[in-house]
This record gives C-alpha cells, sequence and structure tokens, in this order.
C-alpha cells in the first residue's frame, strides 16, 4: 500500500480526506477523539514541508443539502485548539470553476461538509475533479478509513484526478487489522454483541476456524443465539428490567467473559454486551472495555461505531485505558475483517 511516507512532499499542496464525523452537542464537538487522530498525518505533512494542506470531510446525512446542524465550523474550531500554532482556515466548498477563495498566509483549509454536494455519496468524477482543480492539489491523502468501504467522490473517482496514498492513521487501521486476522498471536478471543444477528453471523463464521474462542453477548444472545461450533460461547444469564425484558448479560456469563479476556494474545470485540445507552444496562461492557484496555500483554482492537463509541467515551474518563486500535470505521472494519474489497483501499493500490 503506498503511503505518504513513500512521496516527496516539500513545497507541494496535499487535498487530505479526513475522518472528521463526530457528535456535536450545542455547536461544540463533543468528542474530539477523531479530529485528534487525523494529527500524525497533518503533522507529518507539515514536519516534511508540505506547501498547503486542505482538509475534507463528511459529517452527518445532510442528503446534498446545505444543513447548518450538519456544518463541520465547530470542527475548524476543534481543531485550531488542538494545533494552536496554525491559524486553521474554515472555507466553504467550492463553487464551479472557481479557485479556493483562502488567506495566502493559511497553511491548514478546512473546507465545509462534502456532502453538502450530492456529488459526494453519487461518486461525481465532476464534483471531485472540481476540488482539485480549485484547490491546485499535487497528490491526495486518503486518512478516511471510516468512509473506505464506501464508492464516493472522495474514495473512489478521486484517483482519476490524484495519485492516492495512505495516511497514518489509515495506516495504523489496515496494519492492525490485517495482523489480527492474518497471522494473530494466539489464543485470538473474538466478543460479538449487539443486536442484528444477520450483521454478525459472517463475522462469527469467518472466525470460527480463526479465533480460538467466539463470545457471544448482546442483544444477540438475549434472543436466544444458537452454534454448532465448539469454540463459540454463548451468553447464558441476563439481568432483566422489571418487564422481564434481558437487556444486559449477567454476573455468571460476565465472569466466563472476564476470565477469556484475561488469558486471550489477540482481542476483537465487535459490539455491545447489554443496552449500553442506559447505565444500568451498561455493566457488562464496561468491565469488558477495561479489562480489555487494562490487558496489555494482548493485541486489542475495537471496532463497530457503537462499540468504539463507548469505548472512546470511557477513555475520556480513564486515563489507563489503552488499545491497539480503536476503529475509526464501522462498517469498513467489519468489511476489512470479512475480507471484502474497499473502494478507497483499491484507489491506494491502484
Amino acid at each position: 500500500m503506498k503511503t505518504i511516507k513513500d512521496i516527496d512532499i516539500k513545497n507541494k499542496t496535499a487535498l487530505v480526506r479526513v475522518d472528521y464525523n463526530v457528535p456535536l452537542k450545542d455547536g461544540k464537538v463533543a468528542n474530539d477523539l477523531r479530529i485528534r487522530a487525523s494529527l500524525p498525518t497533518i503533522n507529518y505533512l507539515l514536519e516534511k514541508g508540505a506547501n498547503r494542506i486542505i482538509l475534507i470531510s463528511h459529517l452527518g446525512r445532510p442528503e446534498g443539502k446545505e444543513s447548518p446542524e450538519f456544518s463541520l465550523k465547530p470542527v475548524a474550531k476543534a481543531l485550531n485548539k488542538l494545533l494552536p500554532d496554525q491559524n486553521i482556515s474554515f472555507e466553504p466548498l467550492p463553487g464551479l470553476d472557481q479557485k479556493l477563495n483562502a488567506p495566502k498566509e493559511a497553511k491548514i483549509i478546512l473546507l465545509e461538509n462534502l456532502r453538502f454536494d450530492p456529488g459526494e455519496e453519487a461518486n461525481s468524477e465532476d464534483f471531485i475533479e472540481n476540488i482539485v482543480k480549485s484547490t491546485d492539489a499535487d497528490f491526495y491523502v486518503q486518512d478516511g478509513f471510516a468512509v473506505i468501504h464506501r464508492a464516493h467522490a472522495s474514495t473512489d473517482a478521486i484517483k482519476k484526478f490524484l495519485p492516492v496514498y495512505a495516511g497514518l492513521l489509515l495506516e495504523a487501521e489496515i496494519s492492525n487489522l490485517k495482523s489480527a486476522t492474518e497471522n494473530p498471536t494466539h489464543p485470538v478471543l473474538l466478543i460479538i454483541g449487539g443486536s442484528k444477528v444477520d450483521d454478525k453471523q459472517p463475522l462469527i463464521d469467518k472466525f470460527t476456524k480463526k479465533a480460538d474462542k467466539i463470545y457471544v453477548g448482546g442483544k444477540i444472545a438475549a434472543d436466544g443465539y444458537k452454534s454448532n461450533s465448539s469454540n463459540v460461547i454463548v451468553a447464558n444469564d441476563f439481568d432483566e428490567n422489571e418487564e422481564g425484558k434481558k437487556l444486559d448479560i449477567g454476573p455468571v456469563s460476565t465472569g466466563d467473559l472476564a476470565n477469556l479476556i484475561t488469558d486471550a494474545k489477540t482481542i476483537i470485540w465487535n459490539g455491545l454486551l447489554g443496552y449500553a445507552e442506559d447505565p444500568a444496562y451498561a455493566t457488562a461492557s464496561t468491565i469488558a472495555a477495561e479489562l480489555i484496555g487494562e490487558h496489555q500483554d494482548a493485541k486489542t482492537i475495537i471496532c463497530g461505531g457503537d462499540t468504539t463509541g463507548f469505548v472512546e467515551d470511557l477513555m475520556t474518563k480513564h486515563d489507563s485505558l489503552h488499545y491497539s486500535l480503536v476503529s475509526t470505521g464501522g462498517g469498513a472494519s467489519l468489511e476489512f475483517l470479512l475480507g471484502k474489497k474497499l473502494p478507497g483501499l483499491e484507489s491506494i493500490k491502484d
């Protein structure tokens, strides 16, 4: 895979796809972990003498229309705080045949939400070509792992107009996921949770021969999941609400999982173990996250949107938790683990 370490960056303009699809609250960034995850690539480009860095991203689902609630303006403010020595310029998406109108002294520029234009999700060559021309970019950096499974303009069509290289975040994501699937250190533990068995069954099937143990919790287990594989363990006691609804795995099952985590050398976790939106039913997920985060002798990978969000929030409260990878890609990490081709990754290989 071609990365930014393979090219001469000095005096060149980089167009960089980042993942700033972050939670907002009261017009401010509620969790900046994804923004901070982009800093190694940005700082590397600065250190290697990039003339200018233009950042592009999406936020939410504005359905191809300008929507103030999905503006990246709060992200620009958060990025300014993280890079106080840089004057980040926030600019609208350029119009047709329009040059980017930004201050000459601006070294880093963040453009408005790509999805304000329908051309992004439509994989429009005209849309992305216009951005390339308006920014005078010399090369493209794909660092938005969360979207590389989508055939969008910023993941697929872009390869027709600029050479594409992986950023440091994307490289780290792929490296960790590959090592966990192709040459893992045993024992390997796959933890599956969540509510949609159809989404998780392919992953369970894929890892039946790769993993030493597969532990199934969450609503999948509560609904009575069955498996014929000897290495699949399904939670069988649960914490219930007053109506008898099973909303978290119980203490016996949580204890069994804790023992598996302690013994494992490679851990992949996808899917929460209970209805963690309610703190009363986040006990098993919290115990698992803390045990995995404190298990420094294992390669530990957290993936899936709900799971990574839960772990990210926990990390803001506990500095002692460290993971090999808290993936920024929900669907992307799942599809990579399943061995599917990802358009954004294929663009880098071309």
